[in-house]
């Protein structure tokens, strides 16, 4: 078993991060049998998903800052992060009962998350140096499937109710913590020695490739999650209000899964064009999406869930390659600091544009997708400065 895992390591890598990033929004694919049971409203279900949010901007911005990211094993702090992180899962059906007790639990999910999602990232740098982009888009596309999973569970009723869904996601969650333990770290590990350099992480910031493409990412992000959060009623809405809730579960997992393929295209695609080409076209088509759906959704019924199945794909095709670039351009031993702070401020615009989409939803209605719009728009601005410099290592 050791043996087949050694000699696959970019495969295992990216099914690790598919098991251990089910976590994620493994409480949004029970929302519906959730809020039944805890009586939660639509802002409810956006605070669980900013507390896990909120968890995963506190430990990204520990490992970054303080240098903790590249002073160990990528593999190690891996490992301890998805175990830890199983266990706190495992305590949301088990222990708690309302929503604070909810949020905390999630947000102890969330800073688990943290040791799992930017470490997996560097741990595919430390085995795949020559070409990040198809590496990291292989990565990014088991992230989504692993944070489409819970929906796809509750979809197939493979568990009796939302508290065995969570039960399940946890044991897989301790799969994918196992994988990398048999695994390892690659080749071309590098980290820190000496003290802790704590705030040596700007020096990235100083360098004007770094600096275009986490603009880009942040405009991404402010996109990305608040999509994934709404989702499961931009379905509801197409299908119907009278929908069954594991038909409307199944299509969210269609809407966030595809991206996987998206993601995956995008990795591709950055061998042929080179990451950044790939990254400012997805932006710009994702914020296109985003511009024109709430002016032809009430026209099309059901015909609009093949518009949020485009929309699914191409707002994930280009995270990987945000990634990819970034990680090319900081000091070879600051990738994981790097790539965490650059998570840390990603994540921590995503909690704002949640909160508003999700606290204007009742109000706007289909509206409140105009929110997302300037993410896109300010990013694809920002990446200027890549093409000017000239094209990026694909």
């Amino acid at each position: 078993m050791r043996h087949f895992i050694t000699q696959r390591p970019i495969l295992v890598i990216v099914l690790a991060q598919l098991c251990g990033c089910s976590l994620w929004f493994s409480v949004n694919g029970v929302s519906m049998g959730l809020t039944d049971s805890w009586g939660l409203n639509a802002s409810d279900l956006g605070r669980l998903t900013n507390a896990v949010l909120a968890g995963f901007i506190g430990g990204t911005l520990i490992l970054s800052i303080s240098g903790l990211a590249d002073r160990f094993r990528a593999s190690h702090i891996f490992v301890v992060s998805a175990f830890l992180g199983a266990l706190a899962n495992l305590s949301f059906p088990l222990v708690a009962s309302n929503l604070h007790e909810g949020l905390i639990v999630r947000f102890l999910v969330g800073l688990c998350l943290a040791g799992i999602y930017p470490t997996g990232m560097k741990l595919l740098v430390s085995w795949s140096e020559s070409s990040p982009g198809l590496g990291l888009g292989l990565l990014v596309g088991m992230l989504t499937l692993g944070t489409a999973l819970p929906h796809g569970l509750t979809a197939l009723e493979l568990t009796a109710d939302w508290r065995s869904t969570l039960i399940l996601v946890s044991g897989i969650a301790l799969i994918g913590g196992a994988m990398v333990w048999l695994l390892g770290d690659g080749p071309y590990t590098t980290r820190q020695v000496g003290s802790l350099r704590w705030g040596a992480i700007m020096q990235s910031f100083q360098i004007s490739r770094f600096r275009a493409s986490a603009m880009g990412y942040f405009g991404h992000m402010w996109e990305l999650y608040a999509f994934w959060t709404l989702t499961p009623w931009l379905v509801r809405e197409s299908l119907g209000s009278r929908a069954p809730s594991e038909e409307v579960a199944l299509w969210s997992f269609a809407v966030i899964g595809i991206g996987a393929f998206g993601a995956f295209f995008g990795g591709w695609m950055s061998r042929v064009i080179g990451s950044a080409h790939v990254a400012r076209i997805s932006l710009a088509l994702s914020g296109l999406i985003c511009a024109f759906y709430p002016l032809v959704a009430s026209s099309m019924g059901v015909l609009t869930i093949g518009i949020l199945l485009v929309w699914g794909f191409f707002v994930i095709a280009d995270s990987g390659q945000f990634s990819a670039i970034s990680s090319q351009a900081c000091p070879r031993d600051l990738v994981g600091s790097a790539l965490a702070m650059q998570n840390s401020t990603g994540f921590l615009l995503s909690v704002v544009s949640i909160s508003l989409v999700t606290g204007l939803l009742d109000e706007w209605g289909l509206s409140v997708l105009w929110v997302l719009i300037p993410g896109p728009v300010l990013g694809v601005i920002a990446m200027k400065s890549l093409f000017v410099q000239g094209s990026l290592a694909k």
